[in-house]
């Protein structure tokens, strides 16, 4: 049997009508027949998907392989099972809620092949307001990393990864999250890569927010996001170099995944699960070392992890509130240090450092050397009555030129 250039995996669940265009991007792909296929793994789904995942089969079974089985609670477990049946030289993930671009896999396989990647981030493409950071496809790029590209922020599994990097490092989704399983996984993925390269030029896949917000993500409980970030956090304590690619997992992480969590929808939850929020992030404050990567973060989400840590959801809704009303705070200047004037700031009551309220410190300016004789004659800084007496002088002419000289 041909071995495809890429097996895509698609984990299904509940995902109509968005479910047709993933296909339909499937069917029409430019890739030769024979080069890929399709492994469709449906978790249990109830809205008619499951039927139409069999007619797409039925017309195209030289394409889909699709598999049926009872829900599993989460992305990870059908994720895993679509990889284990994968038998393509490089696979790629496809959220059943997504699309690709008619050329991508086509591109992707080319630009891996030609660069001897072991992980090619396509270009993504938000739609319907779904946000996708676009930092790091400013180009093409044969080889990138966490030090010198924002690498960091690109860590969902929607990336064509080299199958057998996967299989030798025995790389899979975990089956205990519910939430960002595919970062974890794909952050090992990155680490172990002997490269990872970025496709920039083309739209090759394109990220859905659905109408009803019914993606995974937007679903899950601040509890089980917490743990799909500790998941990750800990990846990158065991497998990162220390230092900058560290660092930068995470300034990822706590200054974005964590204060996200820690803004307006913190306000909704009951005193008890705010004061357990509070806890767990602490928790994970403390343990993977996020005051390390503080100077990289806003005043705003560092002020947010510290009153978490403090465990003091009195005043971290105090905080949400007033960014949500004000914004950006008044900047108090004391000294050469400009401060962000959150009501916070020097608080008795909740005694944070300064520090934690620092945007910049103006540098100290030496002071000037003292003026010589001829510096101080051409500011006029010498009475004129001493200089009338010192132009009598033999040495006059000589100081005069060292002044012209001066003024050259």
């Amino acid at each position: 049997m041909t071995v495809p250039d890429v097996t895509v995996v698609v984990a299904v669940y509940n995902t109509m009508p968005y479910l047709t265009a993933c296909l339909d991007s499937l069917v029409g792909q430019s890739l030769a027949p024979g080069r890929l296929e399709a492994v469709v793994v449906d978790d249990g789904s109830t809205d008619g998907g499951e039927a139409l995942l069999d007619e797409y089969a039925a017309r195209h079974p030289e394409l889909f392989r699709v598999v049926h089985q009872p829900n599993s609670g989460g992305p990870a477990g059908p994720a895993n099972r679509g990889l284990a049946m994968a038998r393509g030289r490089y696979v790629l993930f496809l959220g059943a809620d997504d699309r690709l671009g008619p050329e991508a896999l086509e591109r992707l396989v080319a630009a891996a092949d030609a660069w001897g990647s072991d992980v090619v981030v396509p270009k993504q493409v938000g739609v319907n307001g779904r946000l996708v950071p676009q930092g790091i496809f400013h180009a093409d790029a044969e080889s990138v990393g966490f030090t010198d590209s924002a690498l960091a922020w690109a860590l969902s599994d929607t990336k064509l990864f080299r199958l057998d990097l996967i299989r030798r490092h025995g790389l899979c989704h975990n089956e205990e999250l519910k939430v960002f399983s595919d970062q974890s996984f794909t952050l090992e993925a990155c680490l172990r890569a002997g490269r990872v390269s970025v496709l920039a030029g083309y739209d090759s896949y394109f990220l859905v927010l659905r109408e009803d917000r019914g993606n995974v993500t937007e679903r899950a409980s601040v509890p089980d996001r917490l743990r799909g970030i500790a998941a990750l956090q800990q990846v990158a304590a065991d497998l990162a170099q220390p230092g900058e690619e560290l660092d930068a997992i995470r300034a990822r992480s706590f200054g974005w995944d964590v204060p996200r969590l820690l803004q307006d929808g913190f306000l909704l939850l009951d005193d008890g699960l705010q004061r357990r929020v509070c806890v767990e992030v602490g928790r994970l404050v403390e343990r993977f070392g996020a005051r390390a990567v503080y100077h990289r973060l806003p005043v705003a989400a560092r002020l947010r992890l510290e009153l978490a840590v403090a465990v003091r959801p009195e005043a971290l809704r105090d905080q949400i509130r007033y960014e949500a009303a004000h914004g950006e705070p008044p900047v108090v200047v004391d000294g050469r240090r400009h401060y962000a004037g959150y009501p916070a700031l020097r608080d008795a009551r909740l005694a944070l450092p300064d520090e934690l309220f620092l945007l910049r410190e103006e540098p100290l300016v030496a002071d000037a050397p003292p003026l010589n004789l001829a510096q101080q004659l051409w500011r006029g800084v010498v009475p004129e009555q001493l200089r009338r007496g010192l132009r009598r002088h033999p040495a006059w002419r000589r100081l005069a030129n060292s002044v012209n000289r001066g003024r050259g």
